[in-house]
């Protein structure tokens, strides 16, 4: 069986107490046929092929471990997984999605984000978190004639470039907030099963759909 059949098989094991339903049959089967000796001279000849690995995954034993691959997986702080980029108008509805590696940083993915969207009319302000604080970026995009709001990091060590007043705009951030649950509503979406990367866009982008066709 190949990946596709054996991961969703794994969450249906369940324990086998090798112990109490084995032993206590060839104890039983011990007078008359000889079981230790018969099961002792064939462990005798059996050798370790080595093409299988028995792991043990919450208490249960699975054959040939299901790993988290495919297109655009990557590590992150959390693991393995995939980034979901989503661009939202001023109404939260999502303009523009593409997905990266979760190996990326969210500085190299947001200017791909604004060419990826559906509509022509170019956005003057962008707001983010504290992620995209690097001044690098904002040149980039005031390049573009977008201003890029978010407030600064911490452990900024250069001096300050955005303005406190325009960060009072960040206070409406909650709309792609917003935006990002309502895509966290398909579960589809919530643990990805699609080896391949474009049919996992595929079903964000209809996703999207839904949650514009919604609000008409």
């Amino acid at each position: 069986m190949g990946p596709a059949i054996r991961r969703p098989l794994e969450r249906f094991t369940s324990d086998f107490p090798l112990s109490y339903n084995v032993l206590a049959t060839a104890s039983a089967m011990e007078r008359k046929r000889r079981v230790a000796e018969r099961l002792g001279s064939a462990a005798s000849h059996a050798r370790s092929t080595g093409a299988t690995r028995l792991g043990r995954v919450g208490g249960r034993r699975n054959i040939f471990l299901g790993k988290k691959r495919g297109q655009h997986v990557g590590k992150n702080k959390r693991g393995k997984g995939t980034k979901i980029m989503v661009h939202s108008d001023g109404r939260g509805l999502p303009v523009a999605v593409t997905i990266a590696s979760g190996a990326f940083h969210e500085n190299r993915l947001i200017e791909p984000l604004l060419d990826a969207r559906v509509i022509r009319r170019r956005p003057k302000r962008l707001l983010y978190d504290k992620a995209a604080d690097s001044d690098p970026l904002r040149k980039r995009l005031a390049h573009r004639r977008i201003e890029l709001i978010c407030r600064h990091r911490v452990n900024r060590i250069k001096p300050r470039l955005q303005d406190r007043r325009k960060e009072r705009r960040i206070k409406r951030r909650w709309k792609i907030e917003r935006s990002i649950s309502w895509l966290q509503n398909f579960r589809r979406l919530v643990t990805r099963y699609e080896h391949y990367s474009h049919l996992f866009l595929g079903f964000i982008q209809a996703a999207c759909l839904i949650i514009v066709l919604r609000r008409f």
